[in-house]
Order: C-alpha cells, then structure tokens, then sequence
C-alpha cells in the first residue's frame, strides 16, 4: 500500500469510527425530533406495557408515553418489544431511546440507566397451581423450605429473595411472563413472584393456577416491599428525561391520567403512593 493509499485508507478509518460513535450514542429530544419519530421499548408484561394482538402498544407506561409524546411534538412512535432482561442492555447500546414498562426504580438500576419521576407504584404477589398444593403465602416462605420459587430474569424480585435469604438453588429463572404459567403449574417450582398486578394478569388467563390467597407483601429491612415504576433513559439522555418528566408532573395532575392507571387495574392506593417517593430517594436507597 503507497502513501496515498494509507492516507486515504486512515481517513476513512477515521470516518467510519466516528460515524460508529455517533451511532452509539443516544440521541437528544432535538435528535428525536429531528428523526421524526422515537423508538420506546416495553417487555410485552401486562399491565405494564405490552402489544396487543392487533400490534397496538397498550399499559400504564405506553399509553402515559403516548401523552407525553404528543405534548412533546413527536408524533410518530416506533415500538420495540424485547425481554424484561434486555431493556437495560438495549438502552445501554442505543437499540431505542426509551423504555415504557413501568421499570421499578432500583439503586443498582440507576447506577446504569437514567429514570424519570415514578409513573405508578404497586406491591407483590405470589402465581401458584389452582389449589395453591405447597401452601406458598409469602416470599419468606422459600427461604425456609426446600420449595422452589420462579423469578423473571432482570426483575427486582430477585433481590428481594436474596435479602431474604432465599439460596440460589432455590431460585428458577425464567425469560418472560409467558412461561410463568407453565412453570408453575407442571411443577416446575412452587410459585411465580411478581407484582401483584402481573399475577392477577396471569391467574385469569389459565384455570391451572391462581393468585396465592392471604398474600402478605415481603418486608424488606424492616419496611414492607413496594415498587414505583418510571420510563427508563440511556445515561447521556439527560436532556430528553428531564423533558418527559416536566410533560409527566403535569399529567399526572388530570383525571386523564388517573383514568389510564385506573383502567389497568391500579388501586387508589397505588396512584396516592406514587407521589410518596421521588427518583432521587428512590435512586439512593
């Protein structure tokens, strides 16, 4: 290769690998809108955010998201459905700009990904066999039996179990929601833990399990386990957050917005609680 050829050959090297950067990195509110549309992602996890089966992107997060979108003048919404695991790594490598599945905002969470204000807050459940054969009522009942629990990959139930001493062995990880219902009911593991929401979803779509009667909610270093779920950003997306959080406030001060929660089956006591905590406490444990 003569002189020119390498020159020419650096340049393009150059070229391309600032192209890649560009490509990596998130885009900003303005970068949106100048695109003409957004790319929002949810882990088909009913209520939260999921597609429906004519491929309308229905749940608390995506129809809160279509709001805030419209009053922030994008008006073209590209879906991606993904697995709960994945949100995270795909926010991280740029496959969209925002997550809309009502992601609990965790510490370890926020140590990777941006969250804005809390959108909703809901407790836990526990999916059994119809019967509910292994007598399962609480999450503290794994860590002192030989039965076995399911968790989502990626939930924050996982470490729920792990404060409370449940082992590893004890613990079946599964990809989706889908394979919950199976799981639990060829026996697989004693229960499916998820919220409260996510179960009640799952009991009424197969007469095989049901939701464990007398429920109590896991107590965590001495306080009761509740979730409050927000959109989730890329960590260079600062501009494009703090954007759908000022749409959000508002929002969340109409009945509009009371309705949507309502409609997917969030109590009075979720919707009051989701103004108990804001992203930064929740952010710092």
């Amino acid at each position: 290769m003569n002189k020119t050829h390498q020159v020419a050959a650096y340049t393009l090297a150059a070229l391309l690998a600032a192209g890649a950067a560009t490509m990596a990195h998130a885009a900003s509110l303005q970068d949106i809108k100048d695109r003409g549309h957004v790319r929002i992602a949810v882990a088909n996890e009913i209520p939260y955010g999921y597609m429906d089966l004519d491929g309308q992107a229905k749940g608390a997060g995506p129809d809160v998201a279509k709001h805030i979108m419209e009053q922030l003048g994008i008006k073209k919404i590209e879906w991606v459905t993904t697995n709960f695991g994945s949100l995270i790594p795909g926010l991280r490598a740029n496959r969209f700009d925002m997550v809309a599945a009502e992601m609990a905002i965790l510490p370890q969470r926020c140590k990777e990904v941006l969250f804005s204000e809390p959108n909703s807050s809901y407790g836990e459940g526990l999916l059994v066999a119809k019967g509910n054969p292994d007598n399962v009522h609480t999450y503290q009942d794994f860590s002192k039996s030989d039965k076995k629990v399911a968790i989502m990959a990626g939930a924050d139930q996982l470490e729920m179990m792990q404060a409370l001493g449940v082992p590893a062995e004890r613990m079946v990880t599964i990809s989706n929601n889908a394979d919950a219902i199976s799981t639990v009911s060829t026996g697989r593991a004693s229960a499916y833990a998820a919220t409260s929401l996510t179960v009640s979803q799952l009991a009424s779509k197969s007469k095989k399990v049901e939701a464990a009667a007398n429920f109590t909610d896991p107590v965590i270093d001495g306080v009761p386990a509740r979730s409050w779920g927000g959109f989730t950003f890329s960590q260079d997306s600062q501009d494009f957050r703090d954007a759908v959080n000022a749409e959000l406030a508002k929002f969340k001060k109409t009945a509009g917005w009371e309705k949507t929660m309502t409609h997917y089956g969030f109590s009075e006591t979720d919707a009051k609680e989701s103004f108990s905590k804001t992203t930064e406490q929740l952010c710092a444990g």
